[in-house]
């Protein structure tokens, strides 16, 4: 055949190509190959069609050798560049932009796709740049202004995300792609009604945007309104049958929801979609961790961090599931992100800072992992409005407004149901060891931190919702709304479990409503756990809560949150009736545990029950920062846990007095 004959079959195959006619067109191409494999626009062509039926493997290897037959076609290495970014090929991705741009390096697509690129693989102060480089080049590239949004966002710079957003959608007021953005970054920054109205425009002008419908989904989940939000991960399910995300957000709504079976069922199908998901590998980890089964979790965490190294947050995750070693790769891993710090977003700073606290501590480095713990904690206190004086005032009003004839007058008012059972004190006192103690109890579903009090009270209205934040309220509640009140939340945790005798709710702040639970469940048990309150505070200041728990984060402001949670707790003791309200003391526990046990059950009113002293095997889910102690039998460990760092806590030590050290023996 003459090379004019290849010419034309080349034309008629590339007409075929332009045409659809997929099938025909690498035909021909496959016939021109097989006459001169080195035809590097058949190769090239070719490659485009494996890539266009979703043949990538096949597609790379052609494309390939398209480039090197000849000077390389800047239009193919686009191309080439293009298809490995789409395929997941970060880095070949890269290696082949810098080639293209030594030829051209003005290129947008190059430029663009060089960007996208070193921003998957978590360069964000590399793909910050090369963002810009090209926005001088293009300043009304609405695709990068985009993407340059989301880059920003991962650096926790969300003004600058959202502006360089808007600038998108400045340029195409019907670019769908950005406002999905901007419904995402709204979504990141809570801005709920902003963030659906945003999604909303994505679909009205792409209807077919399976990721709007997504965002729609994760949204109902943040705001706890699961059966939108499990109608919005169908629907965009229905549009991409292959999006792993949505199988994501359905596997964190079910595993919210402590349907922990189903989570994994929806994590497995999001990884048999993209085997390299590393963020599905990391939360399928945590649903593992929180049954309990340790192997498996670690080994989820050990896989995400191989897939994203760089995932800060993978870290922090695998630390729960184990101690680490002197010499953990892991460990290491850590110690070389730490050293160059100020190219990671905030939020990456302050995670990767915690996991060095507790990394440290494993190994007995506990100055370095003390110095960790007050960095990370200075960080994430700035990002917190704590009004100190307020919600210290409250906790001292709330002592004035539930004076001993306020309750006396209001008192058997309530719903009279024997069912609930309330945990509460301050956070790492020993509520989850109490809980995971009576919820080993065959008559006990032990329900967690569910927050059905403080939502059957916000939702109620009038006095009884002003009451959350302004204690004098409380008085003028009537008679019927102390026992619709009461009635309301009973209604709610029988739902959960309703052949349960006793349902548990330990969110531990509810000290701050021990009166508007005594006045509206007057019958409901209510277990005040305590611990050595420096043991108590060092273990606050070394966790991560995922609560907003701003008072944590700075020794003083802990030490001063702490007395006046004892203050409050002292009222409550003189303002119930005696058998209100049962004291138990960590370190008692720890030093009797049958004895405190059966001490638990006799005031719930439940018989003994041996299977409360194996309550490390009890088959439930546990969602807490204790989720791996309550894993464990009963140890001494943290007992006086606080005296190896005495030197570091002189703030919170002044703060809690000189006799901080004994407080916790008995009731102050």
């Amino acid at each position: 055949m003459s090379t004019t004959e290849d010419q034309h079959k080349l034309q008629t195959a590339y007409a075929l190509h332009q045409k659809g006619d997929l099938r025909e067109a690498a035909k021909l191409y496959r016939e021109l190959v097989k006459r001169n494999p080195n035809n590097f626009h058949a190769l090239h062509f070719l490659g485009l069609v494996e890539a266009g039926a979703g043949n990538i493997e096949q597609a790379k290897p052609l494309m390939a050798r398209s480039l090197f037959i000849q000077p390389p076609n800047v239009q193919f290495v686009e191309n080439y560049a293009t298809l490995l970014y789409r395929a997941g090929d970060y880095d070949a991705a890269l290696e082949i932009c810098r080639k293209g741009l030594q030829l051209a390096n003005s290129s947008a697509s190059l430029l663009y796709i060089y960007a996208v690129s070193l921003f998957r693989l978590d360069k964000l102060p590399d793909s910050l740049a090369q963002f810009d480089k090209l926005l001088r080049l293009q300043p009304k590239h609405a695709a990068a202004l985009n993407e340059r949004g989301s880059v920003l966002a991962r650096m926790s710079q969300y003004d600058a995300a959202l502006a360089s957003v808007a600038k998108a959608l400045d340029i195409d007021p019907k670019y769908a792609d950005a406002h999905l953005n901007m419904g995402n970054l709204y979504s990141l920054l809570k801005r709920y009604d902003e963030a659906l109205a945003a999604y909303d425009k994505a679909l009205t002008h792409n209807p077919a945007l399976a990721n709007a419908r997504l965002g729609r989904g994760n949204v109902f989940r943040a705001l706890k309104r699961y059966d939108e939000a499990f109608a919005a991960y169908g629907k965009a399910l229905a549009l991409d049958p292959a999006l792993a995300s949505a199988w994501l957000g359905r596997g964190n709504a079910f595993r919210e929801l402590n349907r922990l079976e189903e989570a994994l069922a929806s994590y497995d199908r999001a990884l048999a979609l993209d085997a390299r998901y590393a963020e599905a590998c990391g939360d399928k980890g945590m649903a593992l961790l929180e049954l309990g089964r340790f192997k498996e979790a670690s080994d989820a965490m050990e896989k995400a961090i191989d897939l994203a190294p760089k995932r800060v947050h993978f870290y922090l995750s695998l630390g729960l599931s184990k101690r680490l070693t002197r010499d953990d790769p892991h460990l290491r891993a850590m110690q070389e992100l730490a050293q160059d710090m100020s190219s990671l977003a905030v939020d990456e700073q302050i995670e990767l800072n915690f996991a060095l606290g507790k990394a440290l501590a494993d190994i007995g480095d506990r100055e370095h992992s003390f110095a960790r713990l007050l960095d990370g904690a200075a960080l994430k206190r700035g990002q917190m409005n704590y009004d100190e004086a307020a919600i210290l005032g409250v906790l001292e009003r709330t002592r004035s407004a539930f004076a001993g004839e306020m309750m006396r007058s209001h008192s058997g008012q309530g719903d009279p149901s024997d069912v609930p059972v309330f945990i509460l004190g301050m956070p790492r006192s020993g509520t989850t060891l109490v809980e995971q103690i009576l919820a080993s109890h065959p008559k006990v579903f032990g329900a967690g931190e569910i927050p059905d009090f403080h939502h059957a009270v916000a939702g109620f209205g009038g006095a009884v919702t002003e009451a959350l934040h302004s204690p004098e309220a409380a008085a003028r509640i009537s008679r019927e709304q102390w026992r619709e009140l009461g009635a309301s939340y009973v209604g709610r945790i029988k739902a959960m479990a309703p052949a349960a005798e006793r349902i548990t709710n330990k969110v531990p702040e509810n000290f701050r409503f021990v009166g508007l639970i005594h006045l509206a469940l007057p019958k409901a048990r209510i277990i005040h756990t305590r611990r050595d309150p420096v043991d108590t505070c060092l273990s606050c200041f070394s966790t991560l809560f995922a609560e907003d728990l701003p008072y944590t984060y700075d020794l003083a402001e802990l030490g001063r949150y702490y007395r006046a949670y004892e203050a409050l707790m002292a009222h409550w003791r003189d303002a119930l009736p005696q058998d209100a309200m049962l004291e138990v003391r960590y370190e008692e526990v720890v030093d009797d545990l049958e004895g405190q046990a059966r001490r638990i059950l006799a005031y719930c009113g439940l018989e003994w029950d041996a299977r409360c002293l194996d309550f490390h095997q009890t088959a439930r889910s546990v969602r807490t920062a204790s989720v791996a102690q309550v894993r464990q039998p009963i140890y001494q460990g943290s007992v006086g846990r606080w005296r190896a760092y005495e030197s570091f806590l002189g703030p919170l030590l002044a703060e809690l007095g000189p006799d901080a050290a004994s407080a916790g023996a008995e009731p102050m």
